[in-house]
């Protein structure tokens, strides 16, 4: 069974292959419009399946298709990716000091099936002052990442500690995720059947 990745995120292209998974990239091209009145988890387990969706509706049916989606939420608003300086600033001023958590979404398409699972890491932050938050903007590391930051790169001095797992904080829950295609016998560094 072939596996397509629905996700142009270089995390977790790494992340799948860090647990010796063989795999194609097709990104998903949806609309991230969270709807009125919709969940922080209600909402990245919707992304989650769109994209799976919509990948799996252009693929061959003997692909399976995994699609994730991360979002960082601090009393209960979901905090996307930057829009510019001032935004990110703002991001990382609400974060500082304070516990926020991080969910991701993972579904995997196969045929006329799809499973999914949600996973929820807490996430402490330091407390940061102005300079060390326009400093790590400056890095432009940032800007493609939920919350304005990255806790794999520089964002990782940002964080004072985490409560859960640090792959899903990186975009992508490995135990989760093994378990997922194991269950569906999609082939990993430690065997496909999940026995």
């Amino acid at each position: 069974m072939a596996l397509i990745l629905a996700s142009a995120s270089p995390r977790r292209r790494e992340l799948l292959r860090q647990i010796g998974v063989s795999f194609d990239v097709r990104a998903a091209d949806i609309d991230e419009t969270p709807q009125p009145g919709e969940s922080p988890a209600d909402y990245v387990c919707r992304m989650a399946r769109e994209k799976a969706a919509a990948v799996a509706s252009g693929a061959s049916g003997e692909c399976a298709v995994l699609a994730a989606d991360t979002t960082v939420v601090i009393d209960g608003d979901v905090l996307g990716k930057p829009r510019d300086a001032l935004d990110g600033l703002a991001m990382l001023a609400r974060l500082s000091g304070r516990t926020h958590e991080v969910m991701t979404a993972i579904c995997l398409c196969r045929g006329e099936e799809s499973s999914e699972r949600l996973v929820v890491t807490r996430v402490t932050f330091a407390t940061l002052d102005r300079d060390l938050c326009e400093a790590y903007l400056a890095t432009g590391e940032p800007w493609d990442k939920a919350g304005a930051y990255g806790i794999q790169g520089l964002g990782a001095v940002l964080v004072d500690a985490i409560e859960g797992s640090y792959s899903n904080v990186v975009g992508l829950p490995l135990a989760e995720t093994w378990r997922l295609l194991s269950e569906h016998r999609i082939p990993t560094g430690l065997g496909g059947s999940g026995e």
